[in-house]
């Protein structure tokens, strides 16, 4: 899956663009990434929203233990890949039909953060059990929320492109060849709201994450990590 932001969707992370000027690497832009994903993946679907965001994805050699989906309710976007061990639990919590998969999941639970203010985003997240990882885009509040699992079972990395775009997706390989070395692994546990402004762990949503440089033998510009010693919020 792919999800490629403008600048004036969200702000490049500051650790990312100083990663790509430390080490100067090829680029390309995000319309060149668009068509390389469309290119090279079969059966491939992308989505416009708007001048500012791009959306792609394709079952085509998807695990089956991580399936992709991809649904808009309320022009909410949703990009989810993976699967909920807690789905049945939360179709209740939410009020759900029985068919209603993750990606629906996913959607009224961004909903119902949206707007039950202040409901903290990692009461949203902490309650999903299972390997995933998503990327969320509300149009109304032109909002991007990002989350991957603790254990960072679903591959998710982030990276900048040559036009100053923020490029989501689980193909690393992909990312390196558009974002040279700004880029990086998403954190696991984590979660990245334009509401909130920053990168945050929804396990311990009280610590600090920092950036550290990597090296140059390392694909990625940056590591991501949670600081602090691990005190894990409640979910229940």
């Amino acid at each position: 899956m792919l999800g490629v932001f403008s600048s004036s969707i969200v702000s490049p992370p500051e650790e990312l663009v100083a990663a790509g000027c430390r080490t100067p690497s090829p680029k390309i832009t995000s319309t060149a990434l668009l068509n390389r994903f469309l290119e090279t993946r079969a059966s491939s679907v992308s989505v416009k929203v708007g001048d500012d965001v791009h959306l792609a994805y394709t079952h085509h050699n998807e695990s089956a233990l991580r399936p992709r989906s991809f649904a808009v309710k309320d022009e909410i976007f949703c990009l989810f890949e993976g699967a909920l061990d807690n789905l049945g639990s939360l179709r209740q919590q939410y009020g759900l039909a029985k068919s209603a998969n993750e990606v629906i999941l996913v959607i009224e639970a961004y909903k119902a953060l949206r707007d039950r203010a202040p409901y903290p985003p990692s009461h949203m997240v902490g309650h999903l059990e299972g390997n995933f990882a998503f990327i969320v885009y509300d149009k109304v509040t032109s909002t991007l929320f990002v989350a991957s699992d603790q254990y960072g079972k679903v591959p998710l990395s982030w990276g900048i492109t040559a036009d100053g775009y923020v490029a989501f997706a689980d193909d690393a390989e992909l990312l390196k060849g558009a974002c040279g070395k700004s880029l990086a692994s998403f954190p696991q546990g984590c979660f990245f709201s334009t509401a909130v402004g920053e990168l945050r762990s929804f396990e311990n949503p009280k610590n600090k994450i920092t950036a550290v440089p990597a090296s140059e033998e390392e694909i990625w510009g940056a590591t991501f990590k949670v600081e602090g010693p691990a005190l894990f919020a409640a979910t229940k």
